[in-house]
């Protein structure tokens, strides 16, 4: 009976401590801008690439553009161009979209995020699209930042 009336007592401890490690956790996540390269479908003779971005700072973003570098499998460069992403409000995904013209998506091995070109943060210039730019690929694409 000892047992049981202690385990009364250690479980919701447990629980409790669990929870605030998670807790912890959550607080402790970077802030910044995550970016997943989600989708790549052939669309005529271009490819159609799909990203989700998600603002995890605690400003809005007025205006954010990429500079981005796609890349065959072999690593030769394919195209240098700027992405413009748009507005970004905080903590809340978006999902955009951007036809290369006259690329097949199997000739895409990656796609790199060489910088923010332009981000703007109530009508100025911040930094908020470079710090902490977190990068994933559901696809063989990679996405590098």
């Amino acid at each position: 009976m000892q047992l049981f009336r202690n385990m009364t007592f250690v479980v919701p401890l447990i629980a409790a401590l669990g929870g605030a490690a998670v807790s912890a956790q959550e607080t402790s996540a970077p802030k910044g801008i995550n970016l997943e390269l989600n989708a790549a479908d052939l669309v005529g003779e271009s490819c159609r690439v799909t990203f989700v971005i998600t603002n995890k700072s605690e400003v809005a973003v007025d205006k954010a553009i990429y500079e981005t570098v796609l890349f065959s499998d072999d690593g030769q460069v394919l195209m240098l161009t700027l992405f413009d992403f748009g507005a970004l409000p905080s903590k809340v995904p978006r999902v955009r979209q951007f036809q290369v013209a006259d690329t097949s998506c199997s000739r895409i091995g990656m796609v790199l995020i060489n910088g923010a070109n332009r981000c703007t943060v109530a009508g100025k210039d911040a930094p908020v699209c470079g710090q902490n730019l977190r990068t994933s690929s559901r696809l063989s694409i990679k996405l590098q930042g």
